[in-house]
């Protein structure tokens, strides 16, 4: 089984995650004014990490690690607020609303959820992030929400 060190940003171990530990971290992550900072989860998340969202599948830390990097490059501020959580053995929800502000174009609300898995050695080895970004995007963009919601309709629904 893998070791890790305690983190110093909050001074628990990671083989302590809860609903309400995960909450104080993602809190120190989303800044209320800047850029997130996601230094200080980092210890939490396994070697083998597995993340998946809308748009991509990152395999390992280092990837994981980069992936955090670019979208802080891309944004001006990024914030989230955690809406609900709950857990059931080694699986950690949270619904979420972030809020994305980027150099040129207006703030954007993402609303979703992330499910964490935990491994048996206390580290995230699996998330997977659930939003519908082209949604959300476009419901931003006078006329052109109307329009999509109403094709997506006519196909999907």
């Amino acid at each position: 089984m893998d070791t890790f060190e305690t983190s110093e940003a909050t001074g628990l171990e990671a083989n302590v995650l809860t609903p309400e530990i995960i909450r104080e971290l993602w809190s120190k992550t989303y800044n209320t004014h800047g850029k997130p900072d996601w230094s200080h989860i980092f210890p939490y998340y396994h070697d083998d990490l597995v993340f998946q969202d809308t748009i991509q599948r990152i395999d390992g830390k280092p990837a994981f690690i980069e992936m955090c990097n670019r979208l802080t490059a891309r944004t001006k501020e990024l914030n989230m607020e955690i809406v609900a959580m709950a857990q059931e053995g080694n699986t950690i929800l949270f619904e979420w609303v972030m809020t994305m502000m980027f150099k040129k174009w207006p703030s954007t609300p993402l609303y979703g959820s992330t499910r964490l898995t935990i491994a048996d050695d206390g580290r995230i080895i699996g998330q997977r992030d659930y939003y519908d970004l082209w949604g959300d995007i476009f419901n931003n963009i006078p006329r052109f929400g109307k329009m999509y919601r109403r094709y997506i309709k006519k196909r999907f629904g």
